[in-house]
């Protein structure tokens, strides 16, 4: 079997390889390095979050009956120059650098790795609700621009603690569960909003499931944790956000489409949102003249909720099990296009 390891900086090519040979002994492998994510992604003809060119899969991949990648594009100039390829496994939550339609019509099976990242990002998304409710990071910031900011222990600035806070999770998978989980060993009640989320799994994990409306009243912090479809996109918007409590923290480290971050400036001038914290943007990296630079207590970080060596590891060994399972004509556990 011929494989192409579509490897970058954070999945690299010899993990791919190392993995995939675990599987499937004797697999002869085509090499392509991306640079992702020192050379940031962006769509590629028609996929979206994608790294490299359609040309470098294309040189890379003849002969290849599987292909193993987070980043590079695979789209339909792609499959048409690959006839021989039979899977596509990306290492990703959804493989959203694949063209689905295309594959499907080339008769390519492709698969994914829901999970890949959970407690990666559950970390980081708790990380965020701490920092933004006790000041860490912008005390931090000031203290080391020569600020010290003693008022901060005023009662009007102090922070506030999770333990008998109220927090809402909007998106409830595997990230959100475990998000759910940590909150509750600190003692904060949890609320859920997901309309594909198990009732009964929810209420064992000790939250409660309510309307998206009513996680936004009764919520002092908000963590978005859904995934973006159309349905989804903007999901939190103007009307949404003033249904939250005055001086709330909202904190997305999901997917910035979720979000409209439009009003987000102003609400955090007024005090009405108390802190922001953000992972993900509606435009990324945000550019120079970004509203949010220079508003109040936002945290930003540039998209490292899933970044953790394991969650590398981890997603080469998903999909290098798919590769096994394939080589063996075993039913493959993750597929996109069924």
């Amino acid at each position: 079997m011929r494989v192409l390891a579509a490897g970058d900086e954070f999945v690299g090519t010899e993990l791919l390889k190392k993995e995939v040979a675990a599987q499937v002994p004797g697999a002869e492998f085509a090499e392509l390095a991306l640079r992702w994510p020192v050379e940031p992604f962006g769509p590629v003809a028609n996929v979206h979050e994608a790294s490299g060119t359609e040309q470098q899969v294309i040189d890379a991949i003849a002969g290849a009956e599987v292909a193993v990648t987070q980043m590079a594009p695979f789209t339909k100039a792609v499959f048409a120059a690959a006839p021989e390829l039979k899977l596509v496994s990306v290492c990703r939550g959804g493989p959203v650098n694949v063209d689905l339609a295309a594959a499907t019509e080339a008769g390519v099976t492709v698969t994914y790795a829901p999970g890949r990242n959970a407690t990666a990002a559950a970390e980081f998304a708790i990380g965020m609700i701490l920092a933004a409710m006790r000041r860490i990071s912008t005390s931090s910031a000031e203290l080391l621009a020569g600020t010290w900011r003693g008022d901060y222990y005023a009662y009007a600035q102090t922070g506030v603690e999770l333990d008998g806070t109220t927090v809402g999770l909007v998106g409830y998978g595997a990230i959100g569960a475990k998000v759910s989980k940590v909150l509750h060993a600190f003692g904060a009640e949890v609320l859920v909003s997901d309309p594909f989320a198990d009732p009964a799994r929810i209420a064992a994990d000790g939250a409660e499931l309510v309307e998206l409306d009513e996680l936004m009243r009764r919520s002092f912090v908000v963590s978005l944790h859904a995934r973006l479809t159309e349905q989804t996109k903007h999901l939190i918007n103007a009307d949404k956000l003033a249904l939250l409590p005055h001086g709330a923290v909202l904190v997305n480290s999901a997917r910035g489409g979720l979000l409209d971050y439009a009003p987000l400036p102003d609400l955090l001038r007024s005090g009405r949102l108390g802190a922001l914290a953000l992972d993900v943007y509606d435009v990324e990296p945000p550019p120079a003249d970004w509203a949010l630079r220079d508003a109040p207590n936002v945290i930003a970080t540039p998209h490292l909720a899933g970044a953790s060596r394991q969650t590398a590891e981890r997603a080469a060994q998903i999909v290098a099990a798919e590769v096994g399972r394939y080589a063996r004509g075993e039913q493959l556990a993750n597929v996109a296009n069924p």
